[in-house]
């Protein structure tokens, strides 16, 4: 059971990561702040991100934990500021950056979503 969970989210997520990146990259194409693209992209995929992670990953459809997924991004998009603002000092480039960043906020977002949003 725990397997098939993991391998939902890697599905989903990857799904949730590109629709993110994309949203992201393209902001960041038209000279956006990365920290306002950021902003704008993790904004745009939250309801999404609820439905698929709750209905398919965790299996639970409570519309009344939104307010905790919304918490929880809010500390994943400052947590993705910082993560940008650190691999974009080595690489110098916010795209990379990004994508480093939103690699590590993936596994993050797993953890966090199992243990707080959507625990049994």
């Amino acid at each position: 059971m725990e397997n098939n969970q993991i391998i939902r989210f890697i599905v989903i997520g990857i799904i949730n990561t590109a629709f993110y990146f994309m949203l992201y990259s393209i902001f960041i194409f038209f000279k956006l702040d990365y920290k306002l693209a950021v902003l704008f992209a993790t904004l745009l995929g939250i309801i999404f991100s609820f439905k698929t992670l709750g209905s398919f990953v965790f299996k639970n459809k409570d519309n009344t934990l939104f307010i905790k997924f919304m918490f929880l991004y809010g500390i994943l998009y400052f947590v993705n500021i910082v993560l940008i603002n650190f691999f974009n000092d080595f690489v110098h480039d916010y795209y990379i950056a990004g994508f480093l960043a939103t690699m590590i906020n993936a596994v993050l977002s797993f953890v966090l979503n199992k243990f707080f949003v959507f625990k049994s």
